[in-house]
């Protein structure tokens, strides 16, 4: 008998391609060309315009220079603009650098140097941010000015291209590259920084390509959905649903800034039928006047990631119209890569027991290879029964190729032949996981990475303090916010909180600033380490 394996068949361009999201949007254009692609305000755009469009950018690009393995940077909202960079930057064989439109100008003008960033397309509502960030960078790329029509204020222009004019310049029909190989770099996205400098992300065509249909799969996105943009599209490339919705030929719904009655509006004019975000969204949501809400003409289906969303606030959700379903995942996952499956025979439990079903993170999307709770000394499975603790590590294609520049942090992530979360947490019977606890530390507030660590270094700067530790503290809102309790030096006067916060204010962005404070002497081991898990539980308490 002949062996298969053994037969003479190689790959050839008739038989093999490199996975690639980009041909997402070729497809759509090419099979439903007027469909409409984009809504942001008043612009409605067609799957036809946004894939010319698309391609006019990447031919701008490439008349500057842009190739293969350079880094374009943009400073973006959830804006058109930031839909074609998704596929115009990489159609020249560049990486997509997406900053994080909250951070401050030390950490911008870091990522800059640090991706090396020979360009950069920027919203002129972030000017006065970037134009500081420009001064400390050391590289100093091209700069396109974004105006959107929907932004009411005056940003200075930073660069002396607006991006309108940029890409008139460009050819519609320009024949854009694909990867030599779908391990090539599609996207670059940087860490929150839990200690020291933030770690650059890096992503591959595979890995984009394969969570974009994952994403289809595991939010049951039929043909034609309507996606709100309430998730920032600079966190992991807007969990690759700026992909995701070319793959189904679905409409993106922009919307610049998470605001009640726009959503509101949103949801019932366009017929919305799936959305994301953090526990924040689904608070604002909530908290609209009367006036504000709209009769919802079907089941709005909300997937979050961050803290478990509290009972109360799943229970308003459902009445107010939502279907809200648990994601866990990391910017080294390309975002989401766990959800927690719910089951029909679950409907039958009280409300207490599904809400501690719903606290748990889940099983594996179908695009994520391997998920377990493992010990990291062992390297063996913790048992199944819910309490054993270990390291929650992933192993698969849509795990990132690794952190740039930095071979000892990439081998530290994968040692043992699995992708370490840091994450602590149980693995249940059923096979569900649970986080039980951060093991940086990490504060997740309305979507954002705050470090504990970060906010604590603040803190200790202050004359008064002799030490300071921060946790999380549960928050309906926000999800999480960092509270911070503060030892006093020796004969030293409680500064208050007004002072706290104008000190914090001064050395950190606004979301990290503690909530609470509390003066008082910290618990600490033996050896002097504070104890942590004792302080996170009285915060629940204040």
């Amino acid at each position: 008998m002949t062996n298969i394996f053994n037969q003479d068949l190689e790959r050839n361009n008739a038989n093999y391609q490199p996975l690639t999201p980009l041909t997402f949007l070729e497809r759509a254009a090419s099979v439903f060309p007027e469909h409409t692609a984009i809504i942001h305000g008043s612009l409605r755009r067609s799957y036809k315009d946004f894939y010319a469009r698309s391609r006019q950018l990447a031919s701008r690009l490439s008349q500057e220079g842009i190739g293969r393995g350079d880094t374009v940077s943009v400073m973006l909202s959830n804006t058109p603009a930031m839909l074609e960079a998704h596929y115009g930057v990489p159609m020249t064989g560049a990486v997509l650098h997406s900053m994080n439109t909250r951070l401050d100008a030390d950490i911008i003008a870091f990522q800059l140097d640090h991706a090396e960033s020979k360009l950069l397309i920027t919203d002129t509502e972030f000017s006065p941010t970037i134009k500081s960030a420009l001064e400390k960078a050391g590289v100093k790329p091209l700069v396109i000015d974004y105006a959107d029509p929907e932004f009411s204020g005056d940003g200075e222009r930073l660069g002396e291209t607006e991006y309108e004019d940029f890409i008139a310049a460009g050819d519609p029909e320009f024949k854009w590259l694909m990867p030599k190989d779908e391990w090539d770099a599609i996207s670059l996205n940087y860490t929150s920084g839990t200690t020291g400098n933030p770690k650059g992300v890096v992503y591959h065509h595979r890995g984009a390509s394969l969570l974009a249909q994952g994403n289809a799969l595991t939010a049951s996105m039929p043909k034609h959905s309507v996606y709100l943009w309430t998730l920032p599209m600079f966190h992991c490339n807007g969990w690759c649903f700026p992909w995701t919705l070319s793959a189904i030929v679905g409409t993106h719904v922009c919307l610049r800034a998470v605001r009640q009655k726009p959503m509101w509006d949103s949801i019932a004019d366009h017929k919305v039928t799936h959305m994301c975000g953090a526990p924040i969204v689904m608070s604002t949501l909530l908290s609209a006047s009367d006036e504000d809400k709209r009769e919802l003409p079907h089941v709005v289906e909300f997937f979050t990631a961050a803290a478990p969303p509290p009972e109360a606030v799943l229970a308003a959700m459902k009445d107010a119209g939502f279907s809200v379903t648990h994601l866990y995942g990391l910017t080294e996952s390309y975002g989401p890569a766990v959800v927690n499956d719910w089951h029909i025979e679950w409907d039958e439990l009280d409300s207490a027991a599904q809400a501690g079903m719903k606290a748990r993170q889940g099983v594996r999307y179908s695009a994520l290879e391997g998920l377990d709770v493992i010990d990291p000394e062992t390297m063996q499975p913790v048992p199944h029964d819910g309490e054993t603790i270990g390291e929650v590590m992933m192993k698969g294609n849509v795990v990132m190729k690794g952190y740039l520049k930095n071979r000892e942090a990439t081998a530290d992530a994968f040692r043992g032949g699995w992708f370490h979360t840091g994450d602590l947490g149980v693995m249940h019977e059923d096979g569900y996981i649970q986080l039980k606890d951060r093991s940086k530390d990490i504060i997740i507030s309305g979507g954002e990475n705050i470090s504990s660590i970060e906010v604590e270094d603040a803190l200790y700067k202050h004359k008064a303090i002799a030490a300071a530790a921060v946790v999380a503290r549960p928050d309906d809102k926000w999800g999480e916010t960092p509270c911070a309790f503060i030892e006093l030096n020796a004969g030293a006067e409680a500064p208050t909180i007004e002072e706290l916060d104008k000190w914090c204010r001064s050395q950190l962005a606004g979301f990290k600033i503690p909530k609470h404070y509390v003066f008082e002497e910290l618990p600490k081991t033996s050896t002097g380490k504070v104890q942590k898990f004792v302080l996170r539980e009285r915060a629940k308490t204040l």
